[in-house]
């Protein structure tokens, strides 16, 4: 399949997700979709690229006109089989997106991550001492995939000491992402939906007779007292936590580590002054975000930006594009962790902005902050190597990320 694309004079147009250069490196073919209109491309479907900043919050802000609910016909219906049929917090509309938001915001208060701190730096303490034991840092591996499936898993009270089966679990699922539209998902990535949810169908009934403290109780009895959840909505919300709690703070770790890796001052800056973590965790989800786009549907006729949008029409909403608009930030390819403002858009916005941001953001300041002060010579150990990304264009992650500890 092509990503080349000859419509609307956009001969200068290259997008295509499911090439793994793109994916490498899409930023350079955001450039000419921020320079004009959004585009309308056709890759056996006719889907529409909003990449501009004003586009992309203006798409998003509007659920009513912009359906987050995957429609049957466009070439993602094997994708949405593996997930079933029960709707989840990101793929659904109100009412039901509400009711389900509703249910889960209970464990993300505010009051309920401040709790949790004590806990990420226990875990993230453990996890750099080891790394230390060993002599060499894996970022992925060491740091930035076992921290935030450990904390999930926490929440849903299941022992995160499994967490390299979550893991392997997580990481077969999102593949199904690279799977081309009208494409059939390879078998193993349904092996591994089946697993995850058969493990989850046997917690769900361990907390029916022994219910605790935790999300996955609470949400059984949710299920139980009054119906607010179905048996099918449950299992889907509990395995969604564990793939969305997961995947995109691991991602954020690793591609905010990349990101000083390349920047030397920047990561010295952060030694010498941890105050600026803050500012740097909102420049890390600006510059190279765990989340390049989202997909809506045109629920009808609209026009977005000067671009007619046909009804039933699927867009790809590029937010991390959307972070490099020259119209909406100054000097949007330097990585600056004192930027500011920087109302960047990596974690949605609208209805669906994302419940667990906060949580991923002390995650993340955490587990990095944790790094540079152990390791205070730490660099990227093969600066000059090219990185290598999982197989996801919406989940940008890397496989692995090595830096040299002296």
């Amino acid at each position: 399949m092509s990503g080349s694309i000859e419509t609307q004079a956009a001969q200068d147009i290259y997008f295509n997700p499911w090439d793994e250069n793109f994916r490498a490196n899409p930023y350079p073919h955001y450039r000419p979709l921020l320079a004009g209109p959004p585009r309308i491309i056709d890759m056996g479907f006719k889907f529409v690229l909003a990449a501009r900043y004003a586009d992309v919050r203006a798409i998003l802000m509007d659920h009513a006109t912009f359906s987050s609910v995957q429609p049957a016909g466009m070439g993602f219906d094997e994708q949405t089989k593996v997930f079933g049929d029960a709707p989840t917090m990101l793929g659904s509309d109100p009412p039901t997106q509400t009711r389900l938001r509703r249910l889960v915001s209970r464990d993300f208060t505010p009051r309920r991550i401040r709790e949790l701190e004590p806990r990420i730096r226990e875990i993230a303490k453990n996890l750099i001492d080891a790394a230390e034991r060993k002599g060499e840092f894996d970022v992925m591996a060491d740091l930035a995939n076992p921290l935030p499936v450990m904390v999930i898993s926490d929440l849903l009270g299941v022992p995160h000491e499994e967490y390299r089966q979550f893991k392997h679990w997580s990481d077969k699922i999102i593949e199904a992402d690279n799977t081309l539209p009208g494409m059939p998902i390879p078998d193993e990535i349904k092996s591994a939906f089946a697993e995850l949810r058969a493990y989850f169908l046997a917690e769900i009934a361990r907390r029916r007779k022994n219910p605790g403290t935790d999300l996955v109780s609470a949400l059984v009895a949710a299920h139980d007292e009054a119906e607010a959840l179905s048996a099918d909505e449950l299992l889907q919300f509990v395995v969604l936590l564990l793939l969305a709690g997961n995947e995109t703070t691991t991602n954020l770790i690793g591609n905010g580590m990349l990101a000083l890796g390349r920047n030397r001052a920047s990561m010295a800056a952060l030694q010498s002054k941890p105050d600026l973590m803050r500012g740097a965790i909102e420049e890390m989800l600006r510059y190279d975000g765990p989340v390049q786009s989202t997909f809506r549907t045109a629920t009808r006729d609209t026009t977005v930006g000067g671009t007619p949008i046909a009804s039933g029409m699927g867009v790809f909403v590029i937010t991390a594009a959307a972070n490099r608009d020259p119209a909406q930030f100054k000097d949007p390819e330097k990585f600056d962790i004192t930027r500011t403002p920087n109302d960047h858009v990596a974690f949605g916005e609208g209805i669906h902005f994302c419940i667990g941001a906060p949580l991923a953001r002390m995650e993340g300041a955490i587990a990095i902050g944790s790094a540079l002060e152990r390791f205070p010579h730490l660099r990227l150990k093969n600066p000059d190597a090219p990185v290598t990304y999982k197989g996801s264009y919406f989940l940008r992650g890397l496989s692995r990320l090595e830096m040299a500890l002296k």
